[in-house]
């Protein structure tokens, strides 16, 4: 099942579940308010001219794993994790899976595809079975990362929370779709060009493992998102060193799920 935000022709939005070919409305103005009410999946008039936006608008929490990949591990010059290495986001980081990212210029500007695991039940203190039962599902997530503001302190949050730049959707796909233990292929490309390409099967810590491992020391509420890392491939890694530039068209796609398509702009 593929669920989403919509906007319609009038300008607002609408939660929506994708169904015989179009959408059809969910009772809440977004997903993330859906989410949040509880409510079943009950699929109501349909929607002519909908279009997916960013899912997710409001949720209370964002939280990212970082190192994620054994290859992204090493090519950063890291050994394996024994535990998660965790930072925040914020809701205004995220951006919707067509739009624009822009930053100012001058900036040392890299990609991270990532999926990301959205929560569908409180979860505190969560076993992996109750984890793995609480997941509302799957979207996929860009990580933009600002390097040269990251690298600045051994904190990350400075170069991973600016306002707009982590593109998330184009819609959520529930967890009887898709399987990340099966193995999702991770996927970005630059102006086309492949630049990371690997599957959740290699993942270290999975979704669940994560939501169990966070639920331990903060709760886990429905609409919730956490990115679960990138593979191998990033622009700070290579030799030389590759940054985004002004007007680069970014894709990032995960199978079974979908596709970002976001340009980079920089300002003056």
């Amino acid at each position: 099942m593929q669920l989403a935000t919509v906007a319609l022709p009038d300008g607002a939005t609408r939660a929506a579940v994708l169904q015989d070919g179009g959408w059809h409305a969910l009772p809440a103005p977004d997903l993330s308010a859906f989410l949040r009410s509880g409510e079943p999946v009950r699929p109501g008039a349909e929607l002519p001219g909908a279009v997916p936006v960013l899912p997710l608008p409001t949720p209370a929490k964002v939280l990212c794993c970082g190192l994620n990949y054994a290859e992204h591990i090493r090519e950063m010059g890291h050994e394996l994790p024994s535990h998660p290495t965790l930072f925040a986001k914020f809701a205004d980081t995220l951006t919707g899976p067509s739009e624009d990212v822009v930053l100012p210029s001058g900036l040392r500007v890299d990609w991270e595809a990532e999926l990301a695991v959205v929560v569908g039940a409180t979860l505190r203190r969560a076993d992996r079975a109750t984890a793995l039962a609480g997941i509302a599902g799957y979207t996929v997530a860009n990580d933009v990362s600002v390097r040269d503001w990251q690298n600045r302190t051994s904190q990350w949050l400075q170069g991973k929370a600016w306002d707009g730049s982590c593109p998330l959707g184009p819609v959520l796909v529930t967890p009887d779709e898709v399987d990340p233990a099966a193995g999702l292929e991770v996927v970005c490309r630059v102006n086309g060009e492949e630049v990371q390409h690997a599957s959740t099967k290699t993942l270290v810590f999975d979704p669940a493992d994560l939501l169990a491992y966070v639920s331990a020391f903060t709760v886990l509420r429905p609409g919730d998102v956490v990115l679960t890392g990138t593979p191998g491939g990033v622009g700070a890694a290579r030799d030389p060193q590759r940054f985004l530039a002004d007007g680069d068209v970014l894709e990032t796609s995960v199978s079974g799920i979908g596709t970002l398509r976001n340009t980079v702009r920089f300002t003056a």
